[in-house]
């Protein structure tokens, strides 16, 4: 009996570790299905050109991130990397949010962010972020990032340690992903109409 138990606890140890990263790769990179061959690999399967117009570009009007994961850099897959290159306009804020297969490390290159996240105890952490300063997100926690200069933009960058490390917007995810209205008037304690007008706005 006590060994069966051990065998169970063993199978979920490594079920939980083989699920917390990217799948270990034999191969040097993973070659997708729809080239027909490795030789068809050359420079350009392994280079993203998506940043070029965001960087030389004018500062946006609203909140922008542009990524750079699997999605669209099929060599990341495997590599347990990727990348986001986040806008900031005066004003603008990324709301809360989690990446549910990653921390996130964040970098301020222009301007200033003003950061936190919320532990599973529900203490909140913040910090005002400068150019040259890092923050951690922990994998999985709600946070955000919030521009609250009037006047002047901000620009980040972050990497993660998945190719793909997932983003679930908390505000569209409760108000917009279909949960029924008599659930989130129960759980918010607020009227039906409430719940449509938070809907109408982040769906605008």
């Amino acid at each position: 009996m006590a060994s069966n138990f051990l065998r169970l606890v063993q199978f979920f140890l490594l079920l939980a570790i083989v699920t917390a990263s990217d799948p270990y790769i034999t191969t040097d990179f993973v070659v997708p299905t729809n080239y027909i061959d490795n030789d068809a690999v050359d420079g350009n399967f392994f280079t993203f050109t998506g940043l070029r117009n965001v960087i030389n570009s004018d500062y946006t009007q609203k909140f922008t991130v542009t990524k750079a994961s699997q999605a669209n850099l099929p060599a990341l897959n495997g590599q347990s990397v990727s990348y986001a290159f986040l806008q900031f306009p005066a004003g603008a804020i990324n709301p809360p949010h989690t990446h549910p297969r990653s921390a996130e490390l964040l970098l301020v290159l222009k301007g200033w962010l003003n950061v936190g996240f919320i532990d599973t105890n529900n203490k909140l952490s913040t910090q005002t972020l400068r150019p040259g300063d890092m923050f951690v997100f922990p994998k999985g926690l709600v946070h955000y990032q919030f521009n609250d200069d009037p006047k002047q933009p901000s620009v980040a960058i972050s990497t993660f340690g998945r190719a793909n490390a997932g983003t679930i917007s908390i505000p569209l995810n409760v108000f917009t992903g279909g949960i029924d209205d008599n659930i989130l008037t129960r759980t918010f304690k607020i009227d039906v109409t409430t719940i449509h007008k938070l809907e109408a706005g982040l769906t605008l």
